[in-house]
């Protein structure tokens, strides 16, 4: 006979209960002494006795310890001690930062006691202080972290999860004409004397399609002359994919690259870097002010170089292998489509032959 436990649920079998409105299946048990309810969202008896199972199964994993006390900050520290050792120096430090933004609302709260709705209200408060792409990273290590409580048995379900991605809006990339880039050179050119490396780093830049973190780590034991091809290595720390990829020296970084050789007092090391110095940040932004451009970065020369290669004709596949994109083309296709769109029309405006002078 089923046992009436409420004006709603019946009870049915072990920690199983029926609503008697929806014909919902429920679990009710006990962990620690605390009661856990959760619906089983299903009409289907067969069905809800294995979710019941597999539920019963992670309650059993929760911890009745003292360590059930443990804060967000303390997990936090321990989900970025997991990263350490495997992630690059640049997406350890983001993951810091987000950490810390994350403590300021969750920090002191015990990691046990963070509900869906502390979740849903610090959503809703951040989204309208950030950008979609820095919410969305913040929202996965959140749910990353919850996880990690999950795996140590300080709670059964991820709140985290409640909250949605935000829809990002794709922004056009801006992409400096030829003209701006010669005019970016030259407004380089009539800053210090010292300004010759920012010259050359961002011509290699604009050359290369390498990101900034690539080319400066570039040797002279990276170039291979004869067999017309480059070794993208990012040094130390690594591409962003953590692969070295292999490039076509191109006729004009060929040049480029044998017109430095001159200006040397010796024949470089192989282990030397072609450019001396870090970033040029300081004289492209002093360079841009001066000759009236948009505040044009390091990031934005790889845009030229992919402009570039469009307007040569350049398949997107092969663009984004030279890139070390490993999306077969995606992300170039993304960002530039509208790039090739421009160039076909005016290429097409070409096509005259058969066309009456009357």
């Amino acid at each position: 006979m089923e046992a009436k436990t409420s004006d709603e649920l019946r009870r049915v079998g072990h920690c199983l209960y029926r609503s008697q409105r929806s014909r919902v299946y429920y679990a009710i048990l006990k962990r620690g002494g605390k009661q856990i309810k959760r619906s089983l969202k299903t009409t289907d008896q067969a069905l809800a006795k294995r979710r019941l199972n597999a539920l019963s199964e992670r309650a059993s994993r929760l911890t009745t310890s003292g360590s059930g006390a443990i804060t967000f900050t303390d997990l936090a520290a321990r989900w970025l001690l997991s990263l350490e050792s495997s992630s690059k120096a640049s997406s350890f430090r983001r993951q810091e930062v987000i950490a810390r933004s994350l403590g300021h609302t969750f920090g002191p709260s015990q990691v046990r006691r963070i509900s869906k709705a502390m979740v849903e209200a610090w959503a809703a408060q951040r989204s309208k202080e950030v950008a979609a792409r820095t919410f969305n990273y913040e929202r996965e290590s959140l749910v990353r972290i919850m996880q990690l409580a999950i795996r140590d048995g300080l709670m059964l379900d991820n709140p985290a999860l409640v909250i949605k991605r935000k829809k990002s809006t794709q922004k056009t990339a801006v992409i400096p004409t030829r003209e701006q880039y010669r005019t970016l050179i030259n407004a380089m050119g009539e800053l210090r004397a010292d300004a010759a490396s920012a010259i050359e780093l961002c011509e290699l830049l604009a050359l290369s399609g390498c990101r900034l973190g690539e080319a400066v780590e570039l040797c002279w034991l990276d170039i291979d002359f004869d067999a017309k091809l480059f070794r993208v290595t990012g040094g130390q720390v690594g591409t962003k994919n953590h692969e070295t990829r292999v490039v076509p020296l191109f006729p004009s970084l060929d040049s480029f690259i044998k017109s430095l050789l001159p200006a040397r007092d010796a024949p470089p090391t192989p282990s030397e870097r072609i450019i001396k110095i870090g970033n040029a940040k300081t004289a492209m932004s002093h360079a841009c002010r001066n000759a009236g451009l948009p505040h044009f970065t390091h990031h934005h020369l790889r845009h030229f170089f992919c402009s570039n290669a469009i307007e040569a004709g350049v398949d997107f596949k092969t663009i984004a292998g030279w890139l070390g994109h490993k999306d077969g083309g995606l992300l170039v296709a993304k960002t530039y489509g509208h790039l090739r769109d421009e160039h076909s029309a005016r290429m097409a405006e070409r096509m005259t032959f058969g066309v009456s002078d009357e």
